[in-house]
């Protein structure tokens, strides 16, 4: 996989995670953020972050930016076009053979892994029929399509297509072993809203330098730049589901790194049977430094989406006062309830920027250990 070694600044919009990721979009918005002291000078409370040393796992909830760079597995088609042909016509050929959310997997039995592969393959066999692999929701197909000459060794199907992507978002907690879990929903494609089929990625250290307010209708945003060097790299991203993203750190000793620099402390993880309407915080670094602001649980839905089953309400003046509540970027922000980690923040109520959803700490705790 290749790495620019370059800074980038991306628009911190899930808007399909991935973000940039382009998430899905119905009627609430997924997002992603996190802090360590308060505005006003002061570290996070103690009666916040008290460390309970008996009973459930022990985590680190985090809530700090990270650059995500996910690479699919094959090219994704996002749809079909006609193309105009050297002779003046108009032609489809890929019309009713491919469908979006295919995955291009190969080229007349060439694995393909990129679209730069792909459009080299395409101009080598020229006008020749090409025998494309595709994976279709799991299960392999093939199917024939004919390139169209559109000009002077020039040759197109018709086809669109996305690869890689990438886009900030929010560190959720760590393990003592060095895993994680962030986002606390799937990175999608921006234009079918599918999630995006991975073969892995990785995570890199990140900076929030711009906060768009959100609004009735038009969720607001964080915007930030991602270090693409490679000491910059946190770790490898091994799965992206619909219940967030997880991985392994790369090192003990970055592991250690994350803990100092963030003064992470370890905390217990409540069941979700446990978790009360009522009081809580979500901690983020929204300001620049970490955070704990007040949140009110309204509802606690077991039975609702796996990333859905808290409804919260932001009632911390000083996050109004920055952001309007919840935005695009602080998907993955941890909630904390009675000095434990009760799960994550995922989405946005599109009318109203101070409420969310969020996700429950146990559900996305058995994704990240495999129970």
């Amino acid at each position: 996989m290749k790495r620019k070694i370059i800074y980038r600044r991306i628009l911190l919009s899930i808007l399909t995670a991935a973000i940039i990721f382009g998430i899905y979009f119905i009627n609430k918005y997924p997002l992603y953020s996190v802090e360590n002291k308060n505005t006003d000078g002061r570290k996070i409370q103690k009666d916040i972050v008290s460390v309970n040393t008996t009973g459930n796992a022990q985590i680190y909830p985090c809530g700090f930016p990270i650059g995500i760079y996910l690479q699919t597995k094959g090219v994704m088609i996002i749809g079909t076009d006609g193309v105009k042909g050297e002779n003046g016509l108009n032609y489809n050929p890929a019309l009713n053979k491919v469908q979006a959310g295919d995955y291009i997997t190969k080229v007349n039995d060439i694995d393909v892994s990129s679209k730069s592969q792909l459009l080299f393959l395409i101009n080598k066999y020229g006008e020749k029929s090409m025998v494309l692999t595709l994976d279709r929701n799991g299960k392999e197909i093939q199917v024939k399509v004919t390139p169209v000459k559109t000009g002077d060794n020039e040759y197109k199907m018709g086809i669109w297509v996305r690869d890689d992507t990438q886009g900030i978002g929010t560190m959720t907690c760590l393990t003592r072993e060095g895993n994680y879990a962030a986002l606390g929903h799937g990175i999608s494609d921006i234009d079918t809203g599918e999630l995006l089929n991975s073969e892995g990625g990785i995570l890199y250290q990140a900076h929030v330098w711009g906060i768009k307010k959100g609004e009735s209708g038009s969720p607001g945003a964080l915007y930030g730049m991602i270090s693409y060097e490679n000491q910059k790299m946190l770790g490898d991203i091994s799965k992206n589901t619909s219940i967030g993203i997880y991985g392994t750190l790369k090192s003990e000793e970055q592991k250690q790194e994350l803990i100092a620099k963030y003064g992470l402390e370890p905390l217990e993880m409540e069941s979700h049977d446990n978790i009360e309407k009522g009081k809580a915080y979500i901690r983020s670094y929204v300001s620049g430094e970490a955070c704990d602001y007040e949140v009110e649980i309204e509802k606690i839905n077991e039975n609702s989406s796996k990333n859905k089953g808290i409804v919260l309400k932001v009632t911390d003046e000083r996050l109004l006062k920055l952001t309007n509540g919840i935005v695009q970027g602080m998907s993955g922000t941890p909630i904390i309830q009675n000095g434990k980690w009760i799960g994550a923040v995922t989405h946005v109520f599109v009318n109203d920027s101070t409420m969310g959803y969020g996700i429950f700490a146990d559900v996305m705790f058995n994704e990240m250990t495999g129970n």
